[in-house]
């Protein structure tokens, strides 16, 4: 006892983490086959009870989040997506209308009506929108005025501004370029330097803070890698150390901390898992050579192969046709890389090409920690035990369960193998387009509508 008063807090809350956890997978492992099966199943009557009652109303402690309510649509909507169900046509409806609420008259949308309009919750507007597809919702947003809002928020830095006169980050770069890319608006304006100021947050630990000259950080770390790939400028960052960093990230629990000496978190599951979803696509020689994704993401546990320049060629590469000048709208001269060598397919349609590398983290681990610590049987997600279950927590576990069934992959026409799902075979989640986090198949219905329109 008196060893354990002489700790740091830190290391008092590390062992009593550890001690909640490891009692969670012993009592597991004592259990009879029966009971571990279902354990390791995915409740997802549950899960989707639980979603659609919050995107139907919130009670009165909620309020705290007023100006996070497209986050709250987002998280909700996604996750719905991730376990292939869908909101009743009444409740899309609502849910369009109100978003059209929160879009400002000069363009990108507030955390509620009336608001002044956010990154964020623009980001989550929209993502939001694309997730519920169809006509209605992707012509709802107006990419003109939305286009110039971005343009304002672009600061001389080469950065963005998270809002007017607010914070300059790597948050604002990921979510500015993203619905960008995302909508087919992305052009050298909004490009301009983005590079420079991403580039001037990666640390000394390889990961990226938020700002030049903060902490290493898995969020900032998704969000600036995500970033320098959509504008093809990935092969500026040092690539090596990034990977060092975030491989280390992953402790004894399975999950993923966000920071050096810090607690384990199921949102990480994503942050970070996502991180080596991108990563197995960059094959990081001399100059950094893209590998595309395919249709299902993912295959079973086997020993990958190698991709060939030629399999890296794709007709329709998202950087070819979505963000980067192969349709072009009339907003903005669309971004041109015609003169670069690293143009980053990852046209989900067409490419065939394989992983050349091992997932560099223990998916299996990982599904363990979401499934047994962070999954609550009666619905939604946790950071932790002994933590709530909220919707934030329910999407970005999920959206990690998703990377990490598909994190061996192969040939990428196929689903995973049964044995890269832990768990039942039910458990297999929708994939996802990871640089969006916006399930696959609503990307392409996106992907479609904003370069024909």
């Amino acid at each position: 006892m008196e060893s354990f008063r002489s700790l740091t807090v830190t290391q008092r809350d590390q062992i009593l983490v550890e001690q909640q956890v490891f009692d969670i997978f012993k009592t597991f492992y004592n259990l009879p086959p029966s009971s571990q099966s279902f354990m390791l199943e995915l409740q997802r009557e549950n899960h989707v009870e639980y979603l659609t009652k919050g995107l139907t109303g919130l009670g009165p402690s909620f309020c705290v989040l007023d100006a996070n309510r497209p986050w709250i649509c987002y998280w909700i909507l996604h996750s719905i997506a991730l376990l292939d169900e869908f909101v009743d046509p009444e409740l899309e409806n609502n849910t369009i209308d109100f978003l059209s609420r929160c879009q400002g008259p000069n363009g990108g949308y507030a955390g509620g009506p009336g608001q002044m309009p956010h990154l964020a919750t623009t980001y989550a507007a929209v993502n939001s929108l694309v997730t519920l597809g169809g006509d209605k919702a992707l012509s709802s947003i107006n990419r003109e005025k939305l286009y110039m809002f971005l343009r304002q928020m672009k600061d001389a830095s080469g950065g963005f501004r998270m809002h007017d006169g607010g914070e300059i980050d790597v948050r604002a770069c990921y979510t500015a370029i993203s619905v960008a890319s995302l909508l087919n608006i992305l052009d050298d304006e909004l490009v301009q330097n983005v590079g420079n100021y991403i580039l001037s947050c990666q640390t000394y630990e390889g990961g990226i803070s938020g700002e030049p000259g903060s902490e290493a950080h898995g969020g900032y770390t998704f969000c600036g890698l995500a970033t320098m790939i959509l504008i093809n400028e990935v092969d500026r960052l040092d690539l090596s150390s990034l990977t060092d960093w975030v491989v280390f990230r992953q402790g004894v629990e399975g999950g993923f901390q966000g920071r050096t000496n810090k607690l384990v978190d199921g949102c990480y599951s994503f942050w970070q898992g996502g991180i080596f979803a991108l990563l197995k696509r960059l094959n990081s020689t001399k100059e950094v050579k893209p590998i595309p994704l395919g249709d299902g993401e993912g295959s079973g546990e086997e020993s990958p192969q190698t991709t060939t320049s030629s399999d890296a060629a794709g007709e329709e590469g998202l950087n070819g046709d979505l963000s980067l000048g192969g349709s072009h709208s009339e907003i903005g001269d669309q971004h041109n890389t015609s003169s670069q060598d690293n143009v980053i397919d990852i046209d989900h349609n067409h490419s065939k090409g394989h992983a050349n590398v091992e997932p560099l983290f223990n998916s299996l681990a990982l599904q363990q920690y979401i499934l047994l610590c962070s999954q609550e049987l009666n619905g939604g997600l946790r950071d932790k035990p002994g933590k709530s279950r909220d919707h934030y927590h329910t999407c970005y576990c999920l959206s990690g369960l998703s990377v990490c069934q598909r994190s061996w992959l192969e040939d990428e026409d196929s689903p995973p193998l049964p044995r890269a799902v832990l768990g039942p075979y039910s458990n297999l989640l929708e994939p996802i387009h990871p640089l969006y986090n916006v399930v696959l198949d609503r990307y392409r219905e996106a992907y479609e509508f904003f370069t024909k329109s």
